[in-house]
């Protein structure tokens, strides 16, 4: 099998390509047997893409690298042209970003994954995974969302990949094209660019600095560790049925107030490190997935706990800055 991957140098993506080669983040129980001949990773390595997130498997001689973007037409005929499947993980995806500016997200997130989809189509893929997430959902006070429920987004980076995800089904729709969906938690994990919160807070943390929270802190979210995440994605790109969306959770919710403390224990910190900030304009407040469609029919569940998850994550951190501190230098990611 040769397996295309998107965005496959970034924080999920080069999660599955080490987890396809190999590589295990955590526990391979129940990750489907899958002996790739090829996997070409095709990545822009804009800010958050980092060829060294696939230093584990830079000698595997069956991993290909084609620096490209997915809205160049040309390249994305010539490097679709032989895979039997793409799992398509390239995407704007940081929503603070998307408020300052939106066009990044819709280039990338709609007309990337259109090239991405009318190469497919001419090359006759057997199988296109599309990653997306519980964002497009929009926000849910009680209950959690199921995968026919409507579509509500609320940031232009949601918005983006909500019209992405319509696309793609529309692709198996319209043109019989075998297209499934994955709509993730809030994931975390190694190799996670230092923007998002866990990363961000760690780090800063681990610096000596401090931490900004939204507001009162009260959204919540569901934590997904990547392993996990990229584990339930294996699963659909496996044996998932055409023209389906498959939620994955991690299936525990916290306050963002409740993650912080957590992080403060973990880092060894205390409250007055933690710096309220106002809240982020169109802040959704809950998210929540129910995730029984993707249990009850490909076996499915979260395999690592947050308690551990997060152990392992701040210890990565702590082991690897010279991953990490290039990355906030560069990138003059608030401190």
């Amino acid at each position: 099998m040769r397996i295309l991957v998107t965005g496959g140098a970034g924080f999920i993506g080069s999660e599955y390509v080490r987890m396809l080669l190999g590589v295990p983040g955590g526990d391979a129980t129940g990750v489907p047997a899958v002996e790739p001949e090829v996997v070409t990773v095709l990545d822009a390595l804009t800010y958050s893409g980092n060829r060294a997130n696939l230093a584990p498997v830079s000698q595997d001689q069956r991993l290909r690298f084609v620096r490209g973007d997915i809205c160049d037409a040309a390249l994305v005929d010539e490097v679709v042209a032989g895979h039997d499947v793409v799992v398509h993980f390239a995407a704007e995806s940081h929503v603070d970003r998307s408020i300052a500016g939106a066009a990044p997200f819709v280039t990338t997130n709609v007309l990337g994954t259109q090239t991405l989809l009318d190469a497919a189509l001419r090359h006759r893929t057997s199988r296109f995974v599309h990653v997306s997430t519980d964002e497009v959902y929009g926000s849910i006070d009680e209950g959690s969302w199921t995968e026919d429920w409507p579509l509500s987004p609320n940031s232009p980076y949601s918005a983006s990949k909500a019209g992405s995800d319509m696309l793609a089904l529309a692709y198996h729709r319209t043109h019989g094209l075998d297209v499934v969906v994955t709509r993730c938690s809030n994931n975390y994990g190694p190799y996670q660019f230092p923007e998002k919160v866990i990363p961000l807070f760690v780090t800063n943390l681990l610096d000596g600095g401090t931490v900004p929270l939204y507001g009162d802190g009260g959204n919540i979210r569901d934590w997904l560790h990547v392993h996990d995440h990229c584990r339930g994605i294996a699963l659909v790109q496996a044996n998932g049925r055409a023209g389906e969306v498959y939620n994955i959770g991690g299936g525990t919710e916290l306050t963002n107030k409740e993650l912080t403390g957590r992080l403060l224990e973990a880092c060894g910190a205390g409250w007055e490190r933690v710096v309220p900030v106002a809240d982020r304009k169109g802040h959704d407040r809950r998210y929540s997935l129910d995730i029984s469609k993707i249990n009850s029919e490909l076996g499915y569940a979260p395999s690592i706990d947050l308690e551990r998850g997060l152990a392992e994550t701040v210890r990565w951190y702590r082991d690897n800055r010279s991953w990490w501190e290039p990355l906030k230098a560069a990138s003059a990611v608030a401190r």
